[in-house]
């Protein structure tokens, strides 16, 4: 067992203390920075990673640090808190900006990185504003050399020290040395990782006492002892400052870890072996070890197996793109340790899978959403009223009112969804729509196609690289698994594309399926459905969302069990409206009690009258707003008394 003792009891498992910024990484693999076309942003920093990878593996982090007064700190400290970290420590600038760094991926070893830290944020953190009462509730702190690099930073850190150690919180030092956060390299050389220096030697081995564990690479325990190139000689110049367990990284090598006195080799102390895989870049390893290893250690676990899930967690990381977003979810480690991994881990689909659907995303246990996503309906509508097509943008836009009328009206704050189509016509109400805290579904098909075409691209892949994330991808199959060979091939090709599409791009897909009349005889309906959901889970397609038509008890028992069986991460299924009367879908709701059925996604039923008579100027915005919110609340009352009318 570990010799560190964690006090127990307290509200938070882990503060940590340093570096928060965003992290900007190149798109592009095997290219150099300057090349870099796009970037995808992150949660960065040592600190903020192992905050974020303690939270995702369950345990109760905090974070101590601080962020300007801008976009890019609201992004940070909303990234950390969907991921259950305490922020309620982290400063507000409000005249520095969030640190920055861009980075790049040139191939296994290399990553390009750009420290866009001048006056920023994090290095500002005041130590005033650390609190001992804060302090005094965790079980850990854990503090990043960068944070030692300024007096200011010191400071802070220096007095959260005195803090844990007069309240028996274990402390911990990510030596994490960046020479150029030193001072020591040229502002372009930030992949650097060890610059020998005295000065830094010094300002570390001053506060090395006053840590019981201490972690870091080869590299960083030279600069930690000040031996260049000799690294039991580091180990012995820190032994004989500080009596904390050491843990030094060893890349593939795994870690040794070495509590007492230093061994004449470094192999003659307990050592883990670390994993084999295929690297994409080693960016992000360290963090995500200590991540694996903090928590493991906090929930009691023994050295073998802490390091066993923090070698794990840096294989895993390895892998992928990112640090933070790509650590993985205790399902993932499971999943690992289960002994049905593929040994390429970008090749297995269900660790992918899982790292999509375990991790901390927002919740819908009950939606009603006002679809009005269609197009060629409203063309029609137009035509019919002899009205200009141009008045479409701004029907839709009253339909977003109207949803904001009846989630106020009917307080559905956290249930309330729309589906508008990013076009011509609902571009202006999808942007309304978007970030508001709403579930947003926008259309990929070509209105009535069949076989299946997406609208307006041929690539649906590079479409998708557009959308803004929180918009889930919704896609109307015209299907039946009876359909001709030819057909249903082509089809299920396109569905394939469009899942392989969403699973890149990071957008959930509700997959929509009509089976058509003419082909589905009265009675067979549900049926068809589940069959057709039954060769798309075949197909190896797990959309987060199934839209179906109305079906009886047994037919919603029957999708339970398959959606159990095949993908019991599936948020669910909702019931689409196919225009039927409003009381005929209402008294629907019965029969749909099963906790596989989430919600409901209806439209014309609700708008077609209505939006007809704005169209011929019969009735004004208002009028037209209450009409549509009128037949909505008769639907959200009805769903949410369905199971007292059965």
């Amino acid at each position: 067992m570990s010799q560190l003792n964690f006090p127990s009891g307290r509200r938070i498992d882990l503060a940590c203390l340093g570096r928060l910024a965003v992290d900007l990484y190149a798109q592009q693999f095997g290219s150099r920075l300057e090349d870099a076309r796009s970037m995808a942003m992150y949660l960065g920093g040592s600190s903020a990673n192992l905050a974020f990878g303690v939270a995702r593996l369950g345990l109760k982090s905090a974070m101590l640090s601080r962020v300007g007064n801008e976009q890019m700190g609201r992004f940070l400290t909303e990234t950390l808190e969907q991921e259950g970290c305490d922020t309620s420590q982290v400063q507000i600038d409000p005249e520095r900006l969030t640190g920055m760094v861009l980075l790049g991926l040139k191939d296994r070893d290399t990553f390009p990185l750009l420290f866009m830290r001048e006056n920023c944020a994090d290095m500002a953190v005041d130590a005033s504003a650390i609190r001992e009462d804060f302090i005094a509730q965790c079980r850990a702190l854990a503090i990043t050399g960068t944070h030692l690099s300024t007096p200011g930073t010191r400071s802070a850190s220096l007095a959260a020290l005195a803090y844990a150690k007069k309240h028996g919180v274990t402390r911990v030092l990510d030596i994490d040395y960046r020479p150029v956060l030193w001072g020591l390299t040229s502002r372009g050389a930030g992949e650097n990782r060890y610059v020998a220096d005295a000065h830094v030697t010094q300002q570390l081995q001053e506060v090395l006492p006053e840590f019981d564990l201490l972690v870091g690479t080869e590299e960083e325990f030279f600069i930690a002892g000040g031996v260049a190139g000799d690294l039991m000689a580091c180990l012995r110049a820190v032994r004989k400052l500080s009596a904390a367990t050491l843990v030094v990284k060893r890349g593939a090598d795994g870690c040794t870890v070495i509590e007492g006195d230093i061994p004449a080799r470094i192999d003659d102390s307990p050592t883990f072996q670390g994993e084999r895989v295929e690297v994409l870049n080693v960016l992000g390893a360290g963090d995500s070890f200590l991540s694996g290893l903090m928590a493991s250690l906090l929930q009691g676990k023994d050295w073998a197996e802490s390091t066993r899930v923090a070698n794990a967690c840096g294989a895993i990381v390895v892998s992928r793109h990112a640090c933070s977003a790509a650590m993985p979810t205790p399902a993932e480690l499971a999943h690992w340790f289960g002994g049905s991994r593929n040994p390429q881990v970008d090749a297995d689909q269900q660790l992918a899978h899982l790292h999509r659907v375990t991790a901390a995303r927002p919740q819908w246990n009950e939606m009603c959403v006002l679809a009005f996503d269609h197009r060629s309906q409203f063309f029609d509508m137009v035509r019919e009223a002899g009205a200009d097509e141009s008045r479409i943008p701004a029907l839709k836009k009253l339909l977003v009112e109207t949803a904001e009328q009846v989630e106020a009206s009917h307080k559905l704050q956290g249930h309330l969804g729309v589906l508008i189509d990013g076009g011509n016509y609902g571009r202006d109400a999808l942007a309304s729509a978007t970030g508001r805290g709403w579930w947003v579904g926008r259309p990929i098909e070509l209105p009535s196609s069949r076989p299946l075409r997406f609208d307006g691209t041929r690539s649906v892949g590079s479409a998708l690289t557009h959308w803004p994330t929180e918009q889930v991808v919704k896609c109307l199959v015209h299907y039946h698994p009876d359909d001709h060979f030819s057909l249903r091939l082509e089809q299920e090709q396109k569905v394939l594309e469009l899942w392989e599409a969403t699973r890149a791009s990071g957008n959930e897909l509700l997959l929509e399926i009509i089976c058509p009349r003419p082909m589905t005889p009265a009675g067979t309906e549900d049926a068809a459905v589940l069959r057709a959901v039954k060769r798309f889970y075949n197909l190896g397609v797990q959309p987060e969302w199934w839209k179906l038509a109305p079906m009886q008890p047994q037919g919603w028992a029957d999708l339970a069990a398959l959606v159990a069986e095949r993908d019991p991460h599936c948020r669910g299924a909702v019931i689409l409206g196919l225009n039927q009367p409003l009381q005929l879908l209402a008294d629907s709701f019965a029969q749909a009690t099963n906790p596989i059925v989430k919600g409901f996604m209806v439209g014309r039923t609700l708008w077609a009258t209505p939006s007809l008579q704005w169209l011929k100027n019969e009735i004004d915005d208002a009028a037209f707003k209450n009409a549509v919110a009128q037949n909505f609340a008769i639907l959200v009352e009805a769903w949410r008394n369905r199971k007292s009318a059965v």
